[in-house]
């Protein structure tokens, strides 16, 4: 899905218990992390929530992403950002706008300022590996 569809769904529910409710359902959506890429350099430092993230580059060339969380709105939260950056070349998942997804998805009102925090520093980490994948390649 686009940022725009995320918006359009966000929309049709009445309130925020609903749409935590969504992204509680888009977290159980995630694909199960191996263990193997449960490692200290894929988790999230900075994040309340244990959280972990480990880019790839698809034989496509464009970026993919393997991810888990302890807690299920950050899971769903975390489910978003992976489906928004991946399938996507490495310039455009660099140039992912967080501070945009919070606006037009008004997740910076409804959630606190810790795990605002936390998802910035996922977002950071998922940069962070994607340049590594281009250095090394």
């Amino acid at each position: 899905m686009t940022l725009d569809d995320y918006v359009d769904t966000f929309e049709l529910f009445d309130d925020w218990d609903q749409r935590y409710q969504y992204l509680t359902e888009l977290g159980e959506q995630l694909e199960v992390l191996p263990d193997s890429l449960r490692i200290e350099e894929n988790r999230v430092k900075g994040c309340m929530s244990q959280v972990w993230v480990s880019a790839y580059l698809k034989s496509s060339g464009l970026v993919g992403f393997h991810a888990d969380c302890d807690t299920a709105t950050i899971k769903g939260v975390l489910y978003l950002l992976v489906d928004l950056m991946s399938d996507k070349p490495v310039e455009q998942v660099l140039q992912t706008n967080l501070d945009e997804i919070f606006d037009r998805l008004a997740l910076d009102d409804h959630l606190s300022p810790n795990r605002h925090f936390g998802i910035y520093a996922i977002v950071e980490l998922m940069k962070e590996q994607v340049k590594s994948l281009t250095q090394a390649a």
